[in-house]
């Protein structure tokens, strides 16, 4: 992984075996960034796509591997009141199953890359996103500050 800041935005190379949402939650980490968001691209080799299901408050997981292009990928990164660290991050994925070509998509685990990952970062600028934690859906949604 290798990356630059060019005025407020972090540009992000991603190489084989790395793990995206790892290497982002690392960039900030580093650079002291509490709030942002972030967009990519790439080819992949294997992820792990979850589906909530709001009926039982639980994921449903999805396994893929194989040529996995990365046509979309979206999310945040926010902090909590304690300052830990929390990605959500989806995807959208094409790939071919014999002669089909297929997409899948969803909300994203874990991503590892197979030949690069190019992801632009935004950082929250003038402000901060943080998350409050709803015990409702046991889950943390936006807190703006």
């Amino acid at each position: 992984m290798e990356y630059r800041k060019y005025g407020d935005t972090f540009y992000i190379r991603m190489d084989r075996g790395d793990e995206i949402i790892e290497k982002i939650l690392m960039v900030c980490k580093e650079e002291g960034i509490h709030s942002c968001t972030f967009n990519g691209i790439g080819g992949c080799g294997k992820a792990e796509i979850k589906t909530f299901i709001p009926e039982t408050g639980t994921f449903e997981m999805r396994r893929l591997e194989g040529m996995l292009e990365l046509v979309s990928l979206n999310g945040n990164v926010i902090t909590d009141e304690n300052g830990d660290y929390y990605h959500h991050t989806h995807a959208v994925f094409a790939y071919k199953v014999g002669e089909d070509h297929q997409v899948a998509a969803g909300h994203m685990k874990s991503i590892m890359v197979s030949y690069t990952a190019e992801i632009e970062l935004r950082p929250v600028v003038d402000g901060e996103i943080k998350r409050k934690y709803d015990p409702e859906t046991g889950t943390g949604f936006w807190s703006f500050t």
